[in-house]
């Protein structure tokens, strides 16, 4: 009877691990289990998004307020497009906002960093963001200052 009380813990506790890993996954991967989202679409065009994904973290002033929906390639332009789902209480970006690549500390990942403008339009569903800054390349400007150094 012990060693059967011993079994019934262990696998009690073996269960609530793996539903604990689940539930961590889900929520660090960014997955969204609500079918309905109030969010409206935004777009930016980079020279070069070297090393952002879909699901990468948009914000402002640090506040997560967004995510990277999709990154396509435009034949048009030859640059990276962006599309940004943001989150719809933050309803008060402004049409000559700024958008940048940045890193979140020295080898973090990759996310893109909004400024807000000073026009008192706001950007709506569909709209674009013209003023962009790509992401900096670690590996490039080592070696512009190698070759500088030499």
């Amino acid at each position: 009877m012990q060693m059967r009380t011993i079994e019934i813990v262990v696998g009690a506790f073996m269960l609530a691990g793996l539903i604990s890993l689940g539930i961590l996954a889900t929520r660090i991967s960014g997955f969204n289990v609500d079918g309905e989202t109030n969010t409206y679409t935004v777009y930016a065009s980079f020279e070069n998004v070297s090393g952002l994904t879909v699901r990468s973290k948009v914000s402002i002033a640090g506040v997560e307020v967004g995510q990277v929906a999709a990154i396509d390639y435009d034949r048009n332009r030859y640059d990276a497009r962006v599309r940004m789902e943001i989150d719809g209480s933050v309803d008060n970006i402004s049409v000559d906002s700024t958008a940048a690549i940045l890193t979140e500390g020295l080898l973090g990942g990759k996310y893109i960093g909004l400024s807000i403008g000073a026009e008192d339009e706001f950007l709506e569903d569909g709209s674009e963001i013209t003023d962009t800054q790509s992401a900096i390349i670690l590996e490039e400007l080592i070696g512009q200052f190698l070759l500088d150094q030499f």
